[in-house]
């Protein structure tokens, strides 16, 4: 196995400092293109399907009234919002750090992406997020998230989201990463909450995607509480803990969502 090879299957907690700097360089050089969805808008376009008769009159009256050719227009196509949502409490904060190197690239390579960090409050740093430079990007970021590596509060966090940010953002069809380990730790009423604010948020969007970093142990069991409550309410359920299985996700992007049962893990790397 090559030295590159090694460093995609290697987990993000297990690296080192040098191996990080490494699979960072490497995530910054994964390109995400989304598959693209028709919009409400459409442009000038003479082989296009549809007639454009308001163009069409236009025209002829600047002919003085006469229509000397017949106008046509295409729907325009873009790749859809694409929004993420990190958790940051103490089980994910070596996950998140690595992965916002990944959201940071998206971010400065394509527009209409959000990015929203919890532990036990929900941030929106998609405005620092923006800056080209990696480091003052991050920096930023620092300054904006009081709690990293604390505790969390999925269920908040995510009802809160559909509450303050929902509309805004997850128009046109978006695809949402939820990364996030599962983890709540809460009681019946957290849990509750967690289930409704997962189910609004599966119909908002239309590709609920959780990366969780749990997976990548080949004996996975859904024995959290928080687990067995997210997991009936997503598309899909992927690992995130390797470079191999961001390649992974960045090719699922960029075709159709697969038909498969909600929940179910499908594709990347154990």
């Amino acid at each position: 196995m090559s030295a590159s090879e090694a460093l995609a299957k290697m987990d993000f907690e297990a690296m080192g400092a040098a191996e990080l700097a490494a699979a960072r360089q490497e995530i910054r050089r994964l390109a995400l293109p989304l598959d693209k969805r028709p919009t409400r808008r459409f442009r000038p376009d003479p082989a296009g399907p549809r007639a454009d008769l308001r163009a069409t009159l236009r025209h002829a009256m600047r002919q003085g009234g006469e229509v000397s050719a017949l106008h046509r227009s295409r729907r325009v196509e873009r790749p859809p919002p694409l929004v993420a949502i990190c958790d940051i409490s103490g089980s994910m904060a070596r996950y998140a750090q690595v992965l916002l190197h990944f959201l940071h690239a998206v971010t400065n390579d394509r527009d209409r992406v959000s990015t929203f960090l919890f532990g036990t409050r929900l941030t929106n740093i998609t405005r620092p997020l923006r800056h080209r430079d990696a480091e003052v990007a991050f920096e930023m970021v620092s300054h904006l998230v009081p709690d990293w590596s604390g505790g969390t509060r999925i269920g908040e966090a995510l009802d809160l989201f559909n509450r303050q940010w929902g509309r805004r953002v997850l128009g046109q069809g978006a695809v949402v990463l939820l990364i996030t380990d599962g983890l709540e730790r809460g009681d019946a009423a957290d849990l509750a909450r967690l289930a409704a604010a997962t189910e609004r948020l599966r119909h908002s969007c239309r590709r609920l995607i959780w990366l969780n970093p749990l997976l990548r142990y080949s004996g996975f069991q859904p024995r959290s509480q928080g687990i067995r409550t997210m997991l009936p309410l997503v598309h899909e359920h992927r690992p995130v803990h390797n470079i191999e299985s961001l390649r992974a996700l960045v090719r699922t992007l960029s075709g159709p969502a697969p038909r498969q049962p909600m929940g179910q893990p499908v594709g990347g790397s154990r």
